[in-house]
């Protein structure tokens, strides 16, 4: 099976990579500097202790609600594994999402219904991937009765608009973190979970299904880092660094003529104004999110990057355009 994705290829690491949805302004120093310092030469705390203390305080709730997890992938996958060992058979998923829930749900032959309503299991994402959106349905997917899950590894890279859920239906759903692209170092593989306020049984038997030790130490520095003010003073001085550059990204893609839809996130997706070359734009060290397989097609999800490459980007659709 080929699974699409962002980043690196077998060419290597792009040199002007609008692939990933990662933070351009990173890596975050000080998280940079706990994994570089990590102590790679024991086990973590195989119960992570410390780790979902911390965790807890930053998000405000029990730690028995935190569920640690290898990566959002692998958390999807084992989330998804436990509804269908608790009799789920039927899932909701928007109409674009990212394929790792549809190839878990396939895995474990859940149907795929309609609406919220009818489900056992339903996934969100806010800002959506790849549109960098709100989810239309998510007040009723909350209230449907389903299991559901809200990815918010975009949450922290947030430029404008707010997450549609308020704090009290925020406590019934599964929050999912994936920091790795807030702190722009997306090669650390690390995430949590926060359990609904009433879900402390369902975590623990998450963590029951977990392998042993799905942090290690690098992602446990990256983790600790994360939710420390110096990080997270970071993140915030780099989001107005981010608005600026994607001011100027969005007006560069006009300028070429391309329909670039809505987004509240630092990544959008647009449709040229006619088909691209990737293959001649990776050439030229520029790499694209060729959003088909998230259900878009004809169309390119962009993150948002600095005006060295931007500039990098108009040369080389320019340069295109002359070629045909």
């Amino acid at each position: 099976m080929t699974i699409t994705h962002g980043g690196p290829d077998a060419l290597g690491v792009p040199r002007w990579d609008f692939s990933t949805n990662a933070n351009a302004c990173g890596p975050c120093p000080s998280a940079l500097t706990a994994v570089q310092r990590a102590d790679a030469r024991h086990y973590p705390d195989p119960a992570y202790t410390a780790l979902r203390e911390s965790l807890a305080a930053f998000h405000a709730v029990d730690a028995a609600r935190i569920v640690l997890a290898g990566s959002a992938s692998e958390f999807i996958g084992r989330f998804t594994a436990w509804v269908a060992r608790e009799g789920g058979q039927r899932i909701w998923l928007p109409a674009l999402a990212y394929g790792d829930c549809t190839r878990a749900a396939q895995a474990w032959k859940f149907e795929r219904v309609p609406a919220p309503a009818r489900a056992h299991l339903a996934w969100l994402c806010e800002p959506s991937s790849p549109l960098g959106q709100a989810e239309a349905v998510a007040q009723d997917a909350v209230a449907s009765g389903a299991r559901v899950v809200l990815d918010r590894a975009y949450e922290p890279l947030r430029l404008s608009g707010r997450c549609s859920l308020e704090p009290a239906a925020l406590q019934q759903v599964w929050q999912l973190w994936t920091p790795n692209k807030a702190m722009g170092l997306t090669g650390v593989r690390g995430a949590y979970a926060i359990a609904p306020e009433r879900a402390v049984a369902e975590a623990r038997a998450l963590d029951q299904l977990a392998p042993s030790w799905p942090l290690g130490a690098h992602a446990v520095a990256l983790l600790d880092a994360w939710v420390s003010p110096t990080a997270q003073h970071w993140l915030a001085q780099s989001l107005e660094t981010l608005r600026d550059w994607k001011t100027g990204q969005l007006d560069l893609l006009n300028h070429l003529g391309w329909t670039v839809l809505p987004s509240d996130a630092n990544y959008l997706c647009a449709a040229p104004p006619r088909p691209l070359d990737a293959v001649a734009l990776r050439a030229a060290g520029i790499k694209l999110r060729d959003t088909t397989s998230f259900g878009l097609p004809d169309h390119w999800r962009l993150g948002v990057l600095p005006p060295k490459a931007q500039a990098a980007l108009r040369a080389a659709l320019q340069c295109a355009e002359v070629v045909q």
